[in-house]
């Protein structure tokens, strides 16, 4: 039997299961990523046909010309990202329930980073290592 992790937004409007191994979680530190977190975002990943969303409240919003991001439109949770055409959906490791057992293992725009936190001591890659 396959692994389910399950998880959503901080109201219950929306929640998820995932199927499956997720990816170890990737920090971005890029301006649209601190705009929605108020910080920057550390995620994991699954194969988008693996993932089972649920409940009424998730809105998605296109935040730029290649990828689109789910939140909670009661609560505001982000909850996803996802580029156009992918068969992959980020999911924001703090949205899941209960312990992970999964590390962070890289980072994205650490230039971009804030300058009121130091930077996590992991690798920084290049985005189109991820998809």
């Amino acid at each position: 039997m396959s692994k389910i992790t399950r998880g959503g937004c901080l109201c219950g409007g929306t929640t998820y299961e995932l199927r499956g191994e997720l990816r170890p979680v990737v920090a971005c530190h890029c301006l649209q990523c601190r705009k929605t977190s108020g910080h920057y975002v550390a995620a994991t990943q699954v194969a988008a046909a693996d993932a089972v969303i649920s409940g009424d409240t998730l809105t998605w919003f296109r935040s730029s010309d290649i990828a689109e991001r789910g939140f909670c439109r009661v609560c505001g949770s982000n909850l996803f990202w996802r580029r156009f055409e992918s068969d992959r959906l980020s999911v924001w490791a703090g949205t899941i329930d209960g312990p992970t057992g999964l590390r962070m293992e890289s980072q994205l725009y650490p230039e971009c980073a804030g300058d009121y936190y130091d930077l996590p001591d992991v690798p920084s890659v290049g985005q189109e290592t991820l998809e």
